[in-house]
């Protein structure tokens, strides 16, 4: 899809009526204006919303700022939401469609190679609390996801480096020829658009299975629940994709020293991830990574779930108890230290 074809496309979906096109301050000024003008040549009556750039725009206040711009409008329960942007956008955009009038109807078009093959499918939809990332969120399922390619193309290598985490992790939790072929970096990058596609078949799958997060999709959690704990100690200055990246490779350093995995899985990993060019290092004590991972989202009473790899291509959950945690910090620790010459 173009993104000049979004009006024809949102039209058989809604004939007519209000759509707030909610975007942030570096993508609207690339994107806004063809994104409006297609939707208005189709007859939409649209209004446009721009929050700062950045995690901190996934708060509270800025969720409370939509709602309340939303029923300024108003949009009744037959309007919709767009969310134009990379993954902040979509989770803060989504996340104000699924509450305003108990649920409005979302459109994701993701800007990012991190929100085009993981945080616009799947309908998980969220803000961060001081506690923690994504604390307070639903599960609303957008209406549509229209991805152009084309718009990846103007993206800085920061920005798709975000991205390349999550695809990279496709690759450890489900598919072991995604994987292989990530190893030709050069070729990957000129290969995004299929890339895309193999990632979003590989999420559908687990989205249809477990929609709502209580069995196999908790899987596409791998890098996620250390990783979280960095960006949070970070306040987020560590992106994203960064600190996922970061997070895989300390959990599957754990895992070696646990011996639920090969020491080959971990140098595998940790040898793509820094051919690609990502900063390995965690530079937080455990006690702070400990404190933030205790109120992960994935914590039950006195247990955690973890993703652990078993091999390339396949990851297991594996519940530890919450006490367990600083143990498994700390054995890991030696290999992430080093950025990862190897996993004593």
């Amino acid at each position: 899809m173009k993104l000049e074809e979004i009006g024809s496309r949102v039209k058989k979906i809604q004939d007519g009526g209000k759509l707030a096109v909610i975007t942030d301050e570096n993508v609207g000024p690339r994107y806004l204006l063809d994104c409006t003008k297609s939707l208005k040549e189709a007859g939409f009556q649209v209004y446009t919303f721009t929050v700062p750039a950045g995690e901190e725009s996934k708060s509270g206040r800025v969720y409370l700022e939509m709602l309340n711009k939303l029923a300024e409008i108003p949009l009744t329960r037959s309007d919709g939401v767009v969310a134009l942007g990379g993954g902040m956008v979509g989770d803060l955009a989504g996340f104000t469609a699924a509450t305003y009038l108990r649920g409005i109807r979302v459109i994701q078009v993701p800007t990012t190679l991190l929100a085009a093959v993981d945080s616009s499918v799947g309908g998980k939809t969220a803000i961060n609390l001081p506690e923690g990332k994504n604390l307070a969120g639903a599960f609303h399922q957008p209406e549509l996801v229209l991805q152009d390619a084309e718009l990846l193309n103007s993206l800085p290598k920061s920005v798709l480096l975000d991205g390349m985490a999550e695809v990279i992790k496709y690759g450890m939790i489900a598919d072991e020829k995604l994987f292989a072929e990530l190893k030709d970096v050069e070729a990957s990058w000129k290969n995004l658009e299929n890339i895309v596609e193999t990632c979003v078949s590989i999420k559908k799958k687990f989205v249809e299975e477990d929609e709502f997060d209580y069995g196999v999709r908790h899987l596409l959690n791998f890098g996620h629940t250390i990783g979280h704990a960095i960006e949070k100690c970070s306040d987020f200055r560590f992106s994203h994709g960064l600190s996922v990246a970061k997070g895989m490779n300390y959990i599957t350093a754990i895992a070696v020293k646990k011996g639920w995995c090969e020491q080959s899985v971990f140098d595998e990993l940790h040898a793509m991830l820094k051919e690609y060019g990502f900063d390995l290092s965690v530079p937080y004590d455990n006690d702070s990574l400990y404190d933030i991972m205790c109120s992960d989202k994935k914590r039950e009473k006195n247990s955690i779930d973890l993703v652990i790899p078993e091999r390339i291509g396949k990851c297991v959950r594996k519940t530890v108890p919450v006490e367990d945690l600083k143990e498994l910090l700390e054995i890991g620790r030696p290999a992430v230290d080093r950025e990862g010459n190897g996993a004593e």
